[in-house]
């Protein structure tokens, strides 16, 4: 129940008080929300769009990956040794990098202790495997669902706590004031009424913002919620690092690791399904390094600039190129590549020696992924689709942001009592480990607790707050009055599709200028250009708004990049006219720069529809004197939180 009401013009809407208010029910926001409970807080909330929504609860891989401080072997490691490659992945602040290492493996076994079930050997290690960026064996799993079952097992903790969950709130605009969050404004999506929320603290747990793209691998519930952390004054970094990689449309899924090293066939068809061919044989003219280069897609799954030359990248760009002559798609597991017996004296010593211990040497690619991940062909089999049957249409997809919201070592944005957890936090760099967007969610998190549990916050005055919230109650009702047109799903098209083209893994920069352009106009004339005929098209209303002004962020931070630096970095590849084709068979929009770019953050403010930027060293991963006695003393004292 609100604890009060609030009247703005001719309508009253409810208040709703809380401490700390956490925005998002996936692993991160419900670990915030956990911790704060395991810390002692009671006056506490999670709001969510929607509980079954987002991605840690829906989306996933073959073997969908946590990475941890290894917990089995004879192999050596440490909390120094973890940080490393996490620091190595470039623009990475030293202090989150180790953070994310000290506190892996406490986010790891409270897990494990929640319900978990990461598998151990008869002896009670937890067994790893090497994952990308990974000198260990770190990774760990429990098949394609894994954050799905983190994101269970951690509801269930907070729901037994009695935490007060709020479901079915969108957030359309944050309330802050002097650089100090006071709250927001959400609609209910059940009555698509407004709702004022008051906290002290807001942990925004919103995921990424993956809404910005059209083609993504994203479930259809993430969209992300980033534009108006931007619009309040939010910084943000790193924000042109993103991950793309091959995935089905539908279901929306990645097609990484054994999907891939089962050595599928290529083909594509035109939109009708005739036409049918093996379109990379038109590129690849000797057998063996297309079945290897297939096969070690599986490994090398995001698209990188580095791998395009000589490496598996090169298969993301013919998926791309492909469809973007209009034609489909498809991964065949049904037969072999050319359709007949998969001749393993092709392959590379690594992919043989691989489908060797496997026990996969044989058969078509379904038998050899039913012998070695036959949870990756149930995924598809519970979603409708039979791969021993049917084929997969598959793209390739914006499937991580690496950049986000800046935030310091407690995971606090600029804007004091806003932190921001999960994938809205910005804390990895150009590259990283994979599953290690699954621990920087937990640990994120369990550092904003902590942090909150010993600085508290206030709330802002009565008077100051109904200020504030009276004005933006007035503003949204403003924009959101209905018309007799309906342009909505027109612009949301336009905008998310050119984003594809210009803002995707192959950028230019006359295009990234020109679509900025076009949505500073879309946002200076909003109400005139978007406009709904129904109350039910609210929610989509206040989206686009939002995806429109973390798109200006994010192609303006991308143009900047080029200006900065120019070489391709990471999953983007820059046009660039001086650079070159990696093969002479690719169009001229292929012509790139590789070489060495400066290690620096780059952090963006949005001011009105204009962006401004700084560049910095990353903050280096700290070295202290930690003489057992004073850390002692700190700890009993106030936990080391400062």
């Amino acid at each position: 129940m609100p604890q009060e009401m609030i009247r703005a013009g001719e309508n009253s809407f409810p208040v709703y008080k809380y401490h700390t208010i956490i925005v998002g029910s996936g692993a991160a926001g419900f670990n915030s929300a956990d911790s704060l409970g395991n810390e002692g807080e009671r006056d506490i909330a999670v709001v969510t769009e929607g509980v079954d929504s987002g991605t840690s609860r829906n989306t996933g891989s073959d073997k969908q990956t946590y990475y941890k401080l290894t917990l089995a072997g004879s192999q050596p490691d440490s909390v120094g040794m973890m940080a490393k490659p996490l620091f190595e992945g470039m623009c990475v602040d030293g202090d989150h990098a180790l953070c994310e290492a000290a506190l892996s493996v406490p986010g790891f076994l409270k897990l494990c202790a929640l319900g978990v079930p990461f598998p151990q050997n008869r002896f009670g290690e937890y067994v790893g495997y090497k994952t990308d960026h990974d000198p260990a064996q770190r990774a760990t799993s429990v098949g394609p669902y894994t954050s799905r079952m983190m994101t269970e097992a951690l509801e269930r903790s907070v729901r037994g706590k009695g935490i007060s969950i709020h479901d079915g709130i969108q957030a359309v605009q944050i309330l802050q004031r002097r650089g100090r969050v006071m709250g927001f404004i959400g609609l209910d999506l059940k009555t698509m009424e407004l709702a004022v929320f008051q906290c002290a603290n807001l942990v925004y747990a919103v995921g990424g913002p993956a809404g910005i793209y059209a083609s993504r691998v994203y479930p259809e519930s993430q969209l992300g919620a980033s534009g108006i952390a931007f619009e309040a004054g939010a910084l943000g970094k790193n924000v042109t690092e993103w991950q793309y990689g091959l995935a089905s449309l539908c279901p929306k899924w990645n097609v990484s690791g054994t999907y891939m090293q089962v050595i599928p066939r290529f083909f594509s068809t035109d939109e009708n399904g005739g036409d049918e061919r093996e379109f990379l044989r038109d590129f690849f003219h000797q057998e063996g390094e297309m079945l290897s280069n297939i096969f070690m897609k599986g490994y090398q799954w995001p698209f990188d600039v580095r791998k395009v030359k000589g490496g598996s990248s090169i298969i993301d760009i013919l998926v791309y190129l492909e469809r973007s002559r209009g034609r489909r798609v498809y991964l065949d597991f049904t037969k072999n590549p050319g359709g007949g017996k998969l001749d393993l004296t092709l392959l590379s010593d690594e992919a043989r020696t691989y489908l060797s211990r496997a026990g996969a040497c044989f058969g078509t690619p379904i038998d050899r992924l039913m012998v070695m991940n036959r949870p990756a062909a149930g995924f598809y089999l519970e979603h409708g689709i039979d791969l021993s049957l049917d084929p997969l249409e598959i793209a390739l997809c914006a499937q991580h942001n690496n950049g986000g919201l800046s935030v310091d070592g407690w995971w606090q944005t600029n804007i004091k009592g806003l932190f921001a957890v999960g994938e809205a936090a910005g804390t990895h760099g150009v590259y990283r480990p994979g599953g290690s967007a699954l621990n920087a969610g937990q640990v994120g998190s369990a550092r904003a607790a902590r942090y909150i549990s010993r600085h508290r916050g206030h709330m802002a005055a009565r008077d100051e707050f109904n200020e504030s919230a009276r004005d933006s109650l007035m503003r949204l009702m403003q924009m959101s009055a209905l018309s007799a047109e309906d342009t909505l799903h027109r612009e949301w098209d336009f905008f998310t599709r050119q984003m594809d083209i210009s803002g995707g893994p192959f950028r230019k920069v006359d295009e990234i200028d020109s679509l900025c352009g076009h949505i500073r106009s879309a946002l200076e004339h909003y109400t005139e250009r978007v406009k709904i005929t129904t109350r039910r098209q609210l929610p989509q209303f206040f989206r686009l708004r939002d995806i429109l002004l973390c798109q200006l962020v994010y192609l303006s931070a991308m143009k900047d990049y080029a200006g900065h630096c120019g070489v391709s970095r990471g999953s983007a590849l820059y046009y660039s006219e001086k650079g070159k084709k990696p093969y002479e068979a690719l169009p001229e929009s292929m012509r790139f720069t590789l070489g060495d770019f400066p290690n620096e953050v780059q952090e963006v403010s949005l001011d009105g529809l204009q962006c401004k930027f700084t560049w910095r060293s990353p903050r280096p991963i700290p070295q202290e004197d930690d003489f057992f006695e004073n850390v002692w003393r700190g700890y009993r004292e106030n936990m080391n939180v400062y």
